[in-house]
């Protein structure tokens, strides 16, 4: 889980062209939107782009997103879950 999480941070700096900051910069559990990174809803789509194009996964109803998206821990959650075996 810790290296899926890293792996996330590095993505989302990517995706989002976040130049100043560096992954430890990023709180696991830290809000994504608001106080925390201050991510807006323009980033919230790059991030279902990002779950898409790296872990072939799609969101498909916006209130489960809000929920996956709320932080790095919740992200890497959804996707441990989405990646378990049947």
């Amino acid at each position: 889980m810790e290296e899926l999480k890293q792996k996330l941070k590095v993505q989302i700096i990517e995706a989002l062209n976040l130049q100043d900051t560096r992954p430890e910069d990023i709180d696991d559990n830290a809000p994504l939107f608001g106080d925390g990174l201050g991510l807006d809803s323009i980033d919230s789509l790059e991030l279902m782009v990002l779950l898409e194009r790296h872990y072939q996964i799609k969101v498909e109803d916006p209130r489960e997103g809000r929920k996956i998206l709320q932080s790095v821990q919740s992200m890497a959650e959804f996707i441990q879950s989405k990646q378990q075996p049947a």
